[in-house]
């Protein structure tokens, strides 16, 4: 799909726009500005008000103002270094116009004694004298309709000023086209948005405040684009992986029933629910591609089990790849009560499996006689052959991204991909990063689940808290209590935690254990091992223990300086007691005084603990970029669409996306077509592959 003739001037070099050479070009880079196109999207973020005033004495400085003058007498700076300083009179009074390192002669023509001139800039008191140093405007009475009112601020970089930007952008305005509306009739009709020309022009001349927020109707067109442009690539990526063939998977139901006849509680509505969707998906000829996402402890482990026995009910084998050992062993040890209930051969995969071992797996694996495998990455290697490999299960602590996704459809060519994700995910996030999957959601807790009870005290009462611990212990009961994550280095993290050890060790004896990122694997296996075993009372760690770990038996959780966790961190490491039957405490210790943000995060967690919740609360503190580590996230950046300010707009750009292939999958239609300019425009490259290749 070639490059539509229109778009080129906005695809050619910047060096081509009025007042940009080599250097600058450069500097525009560092704003993620490359061509003609990208400036149209580089918004200003506010304005300066250069509405013209009678005197300065209508403003109180500092401020910015703009005023009609006739320029007085010239005092040239008598010793090096001083400034160079120009008497100006307007309506009301005098004041002085200051200039550093200027040369006399260029300031004699531009501020010639006698003449009038307009000045704009900001006015500040020095020893009561007003004072305006370099004016950022200079003009002579005939040139004062070249101001506007309003005076966009953009972002700059070193080695670009406002002026250079603001020429250089209505240079790229000057060169967009009239293109045909690629937004639905209806939408556009309802929401009152001007058309893509009309919106860039308001964007970057904005007149007064209300036409920069995210809620003027020309900044939400062109967030509208944005959302729209990405959920099309996804749709796109999503009907891609839907037209490839997957196969027929339609369970009995036996060995699903045996299952669920031998646990100790019926499962919630909402794992019924998931399973039913994730049955008809399998049932379907096409391949499935589905998200299922849940919170801390609500079930998934189960549903992705159900889901993988309706896989070997049809005769096939099934998969599910973790990203550590450690998760591994711990997916295989939940799994292993159910395989026995269903009569189902499981066994584990990893890089540890060597020699004879590995290649009697590997023949039983592919003679079909494995029907289910718990895997990490080995599971990906070449010689590892299925004899029916039905379906996927990724379990998401390593961040697929939607490259990732793809290749793993390839991998087991015609596998149906379930990916559970254990962090809760805003919906708007849910929809940047997996709108080309359909999700899932687990929102209840299985029964049987206890309430978590959660604290806030401050450091200066642990004595009371290892008080507390050492009668919990004596009653047979087992706590986490975790350190805190100090200045990021290992090496005094691990003093700490060490620390810490000694001193619960010196109050509570050898009950207390020892995990840290610093331990060698084996040993790391070897403590967790100890209490999961229940022989270690009290487990010192480092958030090492944050992912998956399960001790029903554990019931109090100590964070040490909880103020300094994120939501979802803390959120995660509560999730790690209330797994049993007793009632589970979580004490966040944290030291005084907190800081705002601080006391918020602790009160959100002390109040909720519904992790949906608890995520929106952290993407509205901290943005989404931070949420999920913008380096890893595989989210996209948009340039001008607010993430957690328009997640409605989100989702109907989801739906109009999917919709709009759904009717017109090649974008043959006049709107298909006016579709493809927006794809250009916005890079989205890899949409534009993919229907070159669909």
């Amino acid at each position: 799909m070639s490059r539509p003739e229109a778009l080129f001037p906005l695809y050619a070099d910047l060096e081509t726009l009025e007042g940009v050479g080599p250097k600058t070009a450069q500097a525009f880079a560092a704003l993620g500005v490359e061509r003609p196109k990208d400036l149209l999207y580089l918004l200003p973020h506010s304005i300066v008000d250069r509405s013209r005033k009678a005197s300065i004495r209508e403003v109180v400085p500092p401020a910015t103002v703009t005023v009609e003058v006739e320029v007085g007498g010239h005092f040239p700076p008598r010793q090096k270094g001083r400034p160079y300083r120009v008497m100006v009179r307007d309506a009301l009074t005098e004041f002085q116009l200051v200039f550093f390192h200027a040369r006399g002669d260029y300031l004699q023509k531009l501020l010639p004694t006698g003449q009038r001139r307009l000045v704009s800039g900001r006015v500040e008191l020095f020893d009561n004298i007003a004072q305006m140093v370099h004016p950022d405007h200079v003009l002579r009475p005939d040139e004062a309709s070249d101001l506007p009112q309003w005076e966009p601020v953009y972002p700059l970089t070193a080695g670009i000023t406002q002026r250079v930007i603001a020429r250089a952008a209505a240079g790229a305005l000057a060169r967009a086209p009239l293109l045909p509306e690629w937004i639905d009739g209806p939408l556009l009709t309802r929401e009152g948005w001007p058309d893509w020309q009309s919106a860039l022009r308001q964007a970057h001349a904005p007149e007064g405040g209300a036409e920069l927020a995210f809620t003027a109707p020309a900044r939400q067109r062109l967030a509208y684009d944005e959302l729209f442009a990405h959920q099309l690539t996804l749709a796109l990526a999503r009907s891609q992986l839907r037209r490839a063939k997957g196969q027929v998977t339609r369970g009995t139901g036996a060995l699903q029933a045996r299952v669920l006849q031998s646990l100790p509680y019926a499962p919630t509505a909402a794992q019924t629910r998931a399973v039913a969707e994730i049955a008809l998906d399998m049932e379907n000829p096409l391949k499935m591609n589905r998200l299922l996402q849940g919170d801390v402890g609500a079930g998934k482990t189960l549903v992705a089990f159900l889901a993988l026995l309706i896989a070997v009910e049809a005769g096939g084998q099934g998969v599910m790849m973790a990203p550590t050992e450690i998760l591994a062993r711990q997916h295989l040890e939940g799994l292993q009560p159910l395989a026995a209930a269903a009569g189902v051969r499981l066994e584990l995969l990893t890089g540890r499996d060597k020699g004879a071992e590995r290649a009697a797996k590997l023949a039983a694996l592919a003679g079909g006689e494995i029907g289910i495998l718990v895997g990490t990455h080995a599971v990906f290697q070449k010689d590892v052959q299925f004899g029916d490999l039905r379906l996927a299960i990724v379990d998401e602590q390593h961040r697929f991204g939607v490259a990732q996704r793809m290749e793993l459809g390839a991998k087991g060519a015609m596998a149906d991909v379930l990916v559970m994700t254990a962090t809760p995910i805003p919906r708007s996030l849910a929809l940047a990063s997996y709108g080309d999957m359909d999700v899932s959601v687990l929102d209840e807790k299985p029964a049987g689940r206890q309430p978590i009870r959660t604290v806030l005290v401050s450091s200066t009462r642990i004595d009371e808290v290892v008080g507390h611990l050492a009668r919990a212990v004596a009653e047979g009961r087992q706590a986490y209590w975790v350190c805190p994550l100090v200045e990021d280095s290992e090496v005094v993290d691990y003093a700490s935690a060490e620390a810490r050890f000694a001193s619960l060790r010196a109050a509570l004896g050898d009950g207390v254990g020892l995990v840290h990122g610093q331990m060698p694997p084996a040993e790391k296996d070897a403590a967790m091992a100890r209490f999961v075993a229940g022989e270690t009372k009290v487990l010192v760690a480092t958030t090492v223990i944050e992912v998956g770990v399960n001790v029903p038996n554990a019931s109090i959780m100590v964070i040490e300086r909880a103020e300094i966790f994120g939501l979802a961190q803390l959120h995660q490491l509560r999730g790690r007691v209330g797994r049993g039957t007793a009632a589970s405490t979580c004490l966040l210790m944290y030291q005084a005084p907190l800081s705002e943000s601080g006391e918020r995060r602790l009160t959100v967690i002390r109040d909720t603990e519904d992790g949906f919740r608890i995520s929106e609360e952290d993407l509205a503190m901290r943005g989404a970029g931070d949420l999920i580590g913008t380096a890893q996230s595989g989210l996209p950046r948009f340039r001008v669409a607010d993430m957690e300010r328009q997640a409605g707009l989100m989702a109907i750009a989801q739906s109009d996306a999917r919709r709009l292939l759904a009717d017109d999958p090649g974008l043959a239609s006049p709107r298909g077509r006016a579709v493809r300019n927006l794809l250009w425009l916005l890079d989205q490259d890899r949409a534009i592959r993919l229907l070159s290749v669909g």
